[in-house]
């Protein structure tokens, strides 16, 4: 078996005779960890796509601590994580010790809301048709294969948009019903919703050009954020990023997908209208249907 030396690199435990659990053995680690909450939930979880933001701690030897709740929510609350090394652990030279990140537990199936699933769920597809029927009956069973979908499709959404270079959270790793994404903030602090800030009126038209370049990228791949609104748009410092992504639409595949567009449209160039930067909403839907088929 090849032994594995934790300062050159974040590749599993392969040394499982250890019983040291900072010599490089993994098996022997204690059932709770020297500090923090928990064993690093990476091993195990699936992963955020590459390359990596530096700041993500992949090393098995670190731990977490659960800051507090951040939001609270109809489908899922968000955690403030921090996942650092204890003194005691192996450090890369250079390599970040702690980050803190944003942590989305969804609910389990008996405590979630269902009365809106319906709609979005159109043009999704499982490959068993006994799942198809569950899901649609609304049984046990069907509801949480809705739930992991919730999950699942965040998660694939936040992967792919952040690769096209979309203003997303790093989504850093789901495991079960929790998932662990870039922390949009400082020193701890969340960055406000949209709803809450008050951006200077000079700031508007570059914020509003930020939204609709990003909406234009959307439908450009097909896909429409299905509940947009001030509420799931945070300013950080100047700039806006895209929260609350497990009711993504494919506009395309899903009947009312156009319908989820425009509303999505309306919604945001209402609120910019009503801070005194005037939008044209009709045109914005025009142009985002356009960017949707363009590639029929």
């Amino acid at each position: 078996m090849t032994s594995f030396d934790p300062s050159s690199a974040d590749d599993p435990i392969t040394d499982l005779s250890s019983t040291d659990p900072f010599s490089g053995g993994f098996a022997a680690l204690p059932e709770t960890p020297p500090l923090g909450d928990r064993w690093s939930t990476w091993d195990g979880a699936t992963h955020g796509p590459g390359p990596r933001p530096p700041w993500v701690i992949t090393s098995l030897f670190a731990v977490e601590e659960d800051l507090g709740v951040l939001k609270t929510g109809k489908e899922a609350d968000v955690h403030l994580v921090r996942r650092f090394l204890p003194p005691e652990a192996p450090a890369k030279d250079g390599a970040p010790t702690e980050c803190v990140m944003a942590a989305k537990r969804y609910r389990g199936a008996e405590n979630r809301l269902f009365h809106r699933d319906a709609g979005y769920l159109e043009g999704r597809r499982v490959r068993k048709s006994r799942e198809t029927r569950a899901m649609a009956r609304r049984t046990a069973y069907g509801k949480a294969l809705i739930a992991g979908q919730w999950a699942q499709a965040e998660f694939d959404a936040l992967g792919r948009m952040w690769s096209l270079g979309l203003p997303v959270p790093y989504p850093v790793q789901l495991d079960e019903a929790e998932m662990l994404m870039e922390f949009i903030g400082t020193d701890g602090v969340a960055a406000p919703r949209l709803v809450q800030a008050r951006p200077a009126p000079e700031l508007l038209p570059e914020l509003y050009e930020q939204l609709r370049m990003t909406m234009l990228a959307l439908a450009r791949e097909g896909w429409a954020h299905g509940d947009l609104s001030p509420y799931n748009v945070l300013l950080d410092g100047e700039r806006l990023v895209l929260i609350d992504w497990p009711q993504i639409v494919d506009v395309i595949g899903n009947p009312s997908g156009m319908d989820f567009l425009a509303r999505d449209a309306t919604t945001m160039a209402r609120w910019f209208t009503a801070r005194g930067y005037a939008v044209d909403e009709g045109a914005l839907i025009g142009d985002l249907v356009a960017e949707a088929t363009s590639r029929w």
